[in-house]
């Protein structure tokens, strides 16, 4: 057998696909970041969660979320069909596993835009398929103005989700990997280099020991 012959076409490297979770406190940043890497990944499936909260006018039923009522909500959970799942401001958020572990088996990356609850239970119970990154705004001023820019929310719930962004930045040290986001594009490049890393790391390519093998046999 000649070194020509143990090529990809005859061995093919696969892998199981990973679970890219994105956290933050609200307004810094998380969602664009999301949508950028959407556009530019096409092939990375976002995992759609459910949730009980009310829709905002930007927002898409099915796209977004799927939007439920508390009851199908908590039943879900009590079924135990939910790999995670959160109260947040009062609202459940989740996400069903099915179609997350359907699209793992097939090789496909998952990206979660969720919580650091969320975040943790996904951690949990798929150690080995998540990496974590955690976006930080550059300031708290900084935060409270894109707040504001967003104008879908009162000033009370602004008011919130700023309280609540002191126990959520506190967990900065539960994740793989913290960018702060002063700058979009800049930011936007560090996550597309991380997802670049993680797919490549040896244990997540599958077969990768019978090419290695076709390679020794051909020495």
């Amino acid at each position: 057998m000649s070194i020509e012959t143990a090529t990809l076409e005859n061995n093919v490297i696969g892998r199981r696909g990973l679970m890219l979770v994105l956290s933050s406190p609200s307004g810094a940043g998380k969602t664009t970041l999301t949508r950028l890497l959407r556009e530019e990944e096409p092939s990375l499936t976002l995992s759609i969660s459910v949730t009980t909260r009310s829709r905002r006018p930007s927002e898409v039923e099915g796209v977004h979320y799927h939007f439920i009522q508390q009851a199908e909500f908590l039943a879900l959970r009590d079924r135990g069909e939910l790999l995670e799942w959160a109260e947040v401001h009062g609202n459940f958020y989740g996400s069903p596993k099915k179609p997350i572990e359907a699209s793992l088996m097939q090789g496909k990356d998952i990206l979660f835009d969720i919580d650091y609850q969320g975040a943790q239970q996904v951690r949990s119970n798929a150690p080995d398929d998540v990496v974590s990154i955690f976006i930080l705004p550059p300031s708290i001023p900084e935060l409270r103005q894109r707040l504001h820019r967003r104008a879908e929310d009162s000033e009370e719930v602004i008011n919130q989700r700023l309280a609540a962004a002191k126990g959520e930045i506190d967990r900065w040290r539960d994740y793989d990997y913290v960018l702060v986001n002063d700058d979009l594009n800049r930011t936007f490049s560090r996550l597309k280099a991380i997802l670049v890393a993680e797919r490549l790391r040896r244990d997540r390519q599958l077969g990768l020991q019978s090419f290695i093998d076709s390679l020794a046999a051909a020495l």
